[in-house]
């Protein structure tokens, strides 16, 4: 199968200037807690969909880059319109994209399998059936 034929999925910011279309379905959905992810979102956590690249973006982002808890390096773009993060890559690693879920606009997508820095997670957020909790990030 090629791309083309894959089944698509397509995010954007808020104001729709920057976009990003992937191919196939998530490899995985997860949720963060960090103070990073706090502070990035402005809410209590992040919620992401990882693909596999390749992926196609339209529009202009600015990047930030920001150092994990183990030592890994990522670059978050983000409108510079509207202030939206849309995605962000790891640096030495060409074969993942993750994507904010709230950017496809999608109320049935699916459900989070994964909870890392759940040591973080403010004691109201209830967590979805079945989700995995990890008290750090497992990886």
């Amino acid at each position: 199968m090629t791309n083309q034929t894959l089944p698509h999925r397509s995010a954007s910011c808020s104001c729709g200037q920057l976009s990003i279309r992937l191919h196939g379905e998530p490899l995985g959905v997860g949720v963060c807690h960090c103070l990073a992810c706090q502070q990035r979102t402005g809410s209590v956590f992040a919620t992401l969909a990882t693909f596999s690249t390749p992926y196609e973006v339209s529009g202009h982002s600015t990047q930030y880059p920001r150092r994990g808890d183990q030592g890994a390096s990522f670059v978050f773009h983000f409108c510079p319109v509207c202030g939206s993060t849309l995605f962000h890559t790891e640096d030495g690693n060409d074969t993942h994209v993750s994507v904010a879920v709230g950017a496809f606009a999608d109320p049935r997508f699916p459900p989070p399998q994964v909870s890392v820095y759940d040591c973080r997670r403010h004691p109201w957020v209830a967590l979805p059936p079945g989700t995995v909790a990890f008290d750090r990030d497992p990886e």
